[in-house]
């Protein structure tokens, strides 16, 4: 078995799905490791080695603008009445979470800075 050093001084970014696969199973061995240790230090490295290769290789949009709002909504923990500033109002925000206005350019633009959902996501 490999010592925690040995292993740290073989990371390098993910360049093949063989390489992903090899990182999520160190992902999996270490996931349970004390703070403040050189395993945390381990899985912290290949945790974002990891997220990066994923961004790349699997990216995940929301498809649906509405839909891709709301769960960003959730992440944020943000309520309707916080996006009125996007919208113009808290009424505008109703309409179009109903799906009774459709969103325009300008909220999508003012979203998009706002929230940071993809453009192409809101435009879709």
């Amino acid at each position: 078995m490999e010592t925690i050093a040995e292993i740290k001084s073989k990371i390098a970014p993910i360049k093949s799905e063989e390489q992903y696969e090899v990182y999520l199973k160190i992902i999996d061995k270490l996931i349970d490791c004390e703070e403040n240790t050189p395993e945390e230090e381990l899985l912290e490295l290949v945790s974002i080695l990891v997220e990066n290769y994923e961004s790349i290789h699997y990216p995940i949009e929301a498809s649906d603008p509405i839909e891709a709002i709301k769960i960003r909504m959730e992440e944020l923990g943000l309520k309707r009445k916080d996006l009125a500033e996007y919208f113009g109002s808290v009424s505008r925000v109703s309409e179009v979470l109903n799906r009774r206005r459709p969103l325009s350019y300008e909220m999508a633009k003012k979203i998009h800075r706002g929230l940071g959902i993809s453009a192409e996501t809101l435009l879709s």
